[in-house]
This record gives structure tokens, sequence and C-alpha cells, in this order.
């Protein structure tokens, strides 16, 4: 064993041997946020750098960018990991736009990625982007996927607000200026953050959610996430469910930040009615929603390239207007 340099300190690497019976040499794909994908070949055998072979093309200007990894303690006393991109020579006024990421379910890992779109649209406006690895992800293994599951679900709402309230303690930017955005669980997440922690936040984004958790078991393919939320139709099990179902959390009483809420008719997925239901009772309790549904597109929301830059387009301006 020994370590390889020449790899980036916040980034992605996958490592394949060319032959391993033969040859100790290997191809080695590297990514991060700032740097497109990246193929080179390696002789492990020696102290020889890799020699980069092919990569994909930049796709928006990274200079005065930098990445950084901040921890955070959550509620229950556990540190939680999220990632930071932003100009090198960030004012910390807590005026500066940022966006918050996150998922947190069925152990999906975050790990650091390029994305033209978020480069172009944001960083490169002076955004600052904010990755969080809460737990119901596969980050730290199983075990953070696990710790999060059914009557631990709020753990992972927890860790995620975590992270907003962090970088108001740093003094990145106050709540009015920062945004959050997710899909799908990711939705559900957002949901949460809407209802449960809405002075943590400026804006948000939820795309193709769950939000009505008494009835997602019987809608689409909601019958086989049971093991990752629970049975809603088990009185015992409702009793914590609902504790995150933002539809049942809603309130006229509350001041809820700007959301806008991205679906389509046909999500084969997660039905559209989540998002058809939440908007409208949020509209009829007086709070401010946006609401966009494409009549194709599946899961993804969008058919093509057209109507993914749309919706991405809607996404990114709703949030850079809301959150300067």
């Amino acid at each position: 064993r020994r370590e390889l340099d020449g790899l980036p300190k916040y980034g992605s690497v996958t490592l394949n041997a060319v032959d391993p019976y033969t040859s100790d040499e290997a191809w080695i794909s590297t990514a991060d946020f700032l740097t497109p994908s990246t193929l080179a070949l390696r002789d492990l055998s020696g102290a020889n750098a890799a020699e980069p072979l092919k990569a994909l093309p930049a796709l928006f200007d990274a200079s005065g960018l930098q990445v950084e990894q901040h921890f955070v303690t959550s509620k229950d006393g556990t540190r939680v990991p999220y990632f930071q991109i932003s100009r090198a020579k960030l004012k910390k006024n807590g005026k500066n736009p940022t966006l918050v990421y996150g998922y947190g379910g069925f152990e999906v890992s975050l790990t650091p990625n390029y994305s033209a779109a978020t480069g172009a649209a944001w960083l490169e406006k002076g955004g600052t982007y904010v990755l969080a690895n809460i737990r119901g992800g596969g980050e730290y293994g199983p075990g953070w996927h696990q710790s999060a599951l059914k009557q631990n679900r709020n753990r992972a709402y927890e860790d995620f607000a975590a992270v907003a309230a962090d970088l108001t303690r740093r003094k990145i930017a106050k709540p009015k200026h920062i945004g959050a955005m997710g899909g799908s669980n990711g939705g559900l997440l957002m949901g949460n953050m809407l209802v449960q922690y809405p002075d943590h936040f400026g804006a948000i984004v939820c795309q193709v959610p769950l939000l009505d958790m008494k009835r997602y078991n019987k809608l689409l393919a909601g019958a086989s996430w049971m093991g990752e939320y629970g049975n809603p139709d088990i009185p015992e099990e409702w009793s914590y469910i609902q504790t995150f179902s933002p539809y049942h959390l809603a309130r006229a009483d509350a001041d809820y930040p700007p959301v806008l809420f991205v679906t389509s008719t046909r999500d084969d997925r997660v039905h559209p009615a989540h998002a058809r239901k939440m908007a409208a009772k949020l509209i009829d309790q007086g709070h401010e929603v946006h609401y966009w549904e494409n009549i194709e597109g599946g899961h993804g929301g969008a058919a093509n390239n057209e109507q993914r830059a749309t919706l991405w387009a809607m996404a990114w301006t709703f949030l850079w207007n809301e959150l300067n």
C-alpha cells in the first residue's frame, strides 16, 4: 500500500486495472466540482505520474473558485460533513446568495461532481453552492443510511437544517440569502425544510417530491419504499411518519419562504399528486407558491434537452431573484 499523489483533494476517483494479471498499469478516472471528468493511465509499480488521456471540456469559468469541506454538529451530536464551493475571496458578510443541495435517503452518496449547469448558472454569477452529506445517504456506509430510517427519519432533516444554520454562523449567508433544492426523496427533504425549518431559508425548490406521507404507499412505486419510511397504514408507524409528512404539517399561521414546486404529469415513480396537493393547500393557506408541471418527462421532469434547460433555468432564476 502507498499513497498516490496527483489526485484531487475533494473529488471522486475510480481506479481499474488494465490487466490484473500481467500489468501494474491502471485506468484512473477523476472528477471534482471544478474539473471535468478526466481519464488517465498510470503505472502503479513506481513513482510515475499519471498520463492524462482524455477529458470532457470545461463548460464554465472556474477561475477564482475554491472547494472546502466543513463539518457541523447535528442535533444529536453527530458530525455531518458538507462541501462548499465559492469564490476564494468570498466576503463573510452574510450576504452571499447560497444554495444548499441534499438528498439523504436510500443509501445514495452525494460525491463531488462536475456540473456545467451549476457552474454556469450559479457559481459564475457569484453564488455559493453547498452539497450536504446528511444521514440517510451512503457517504459513510450502510450505517449512515440506516441511522435515518423510519422512526429516525427526522435525523436527516436535522442534519440539513444544521448545515444551513452553520452557514449563518460562519457568516457565509443569513437565512434570507440561503436557498435549498432537492428532488424525489430530496423533495421530501425540501418539504420538511419548508414546514419544519422555514426560518433557515429564503427560498426552496422542491422537485418531483414526496409530500403526502399518509398515502405515498398507495401511489405508483410508493409501496416499495416502506422499508425506508415505514407503513402509514399501521397506526404505530403512522405515529412517527406523520412527524415528517409535510402535507400534514403545513399551517396557515406559519411564515414560509417562497417555494417552487416542479413535477411532471407523466412521472411514473413519484405521483404528481404530491406536488399538486401541497401547492393547492399552501395557496389556500395564503403562502407564496410557484408551480411548474411539465406534461411529459417522467421522474426527470423533462423529456429532452430543451425542456431540461427550461426547467433548470426556471429553478436557477427563481433562486437568484429570491436570494439576492
